[in-house]
């Protein structure tokens, strides 16, 4: 038989879990749908890193209200978490940047794939920084 308390740390390890799920289910619904307006306006000839940058813009703005109230249930201040959630937004933009500029223009492989793999990229870290610094459950 579980003890009370087993309860509660079974319960504790499984919110992680739980918010993954449902970052998840936000990211993977936007990155999709923002994926292929990407390849779409990059195949009519705007360049991958301003194509990138105005759909990361969009992505970020439609992901703080969904992450904030659904993912991780945040009942903090509004400006504070807007705030700390600008600051990874910057800190991911400049990730997804260096690895474009990184592997397309230095490289030379495909922005297509390449931008596949840092949407991945980006959306790890910012789950990380979303969980802990973003979106802290309080103590």
């Amino acid at each position: 038989m579980i003890e009370p308390s087993e309860n509660i740390q079974n319960a504790r390890r499984d919110k992680p879990a739980l918010q993954l799920l449902r970052y998840g289910v936000v990211g993977l619904g936007t990155n999709l749908a923002l994926y292929f307006i990407y390849l779409f306006i990059t195949y009519w000839g705007l360049e991958p890193k301003k194509a990138m940058t105005v759909l990361y813009i969009i992505g970020a703005l439609m992901g703080f209200f969904g992450h904030r109230k659904w993912t991780f249930t945040h009942q903090g201040a509004f400006l504070g978490s807007g705030i700390r959630y600008f600051i990874a937004h910057l800190l991911g933009y400049l990730i997804n940047f260096i690895i474009l500029l990184t592997f397309v223009d230095k490289l030379g492989y495909a922005h297509q794939w390449v931008q596949a793999g840092a949407i991945l990229v980006v959306a790890g870290f910012l789950f990380v920084a979303f969980r802990y610094f973003v979106f802290p459950k309080p103590e």
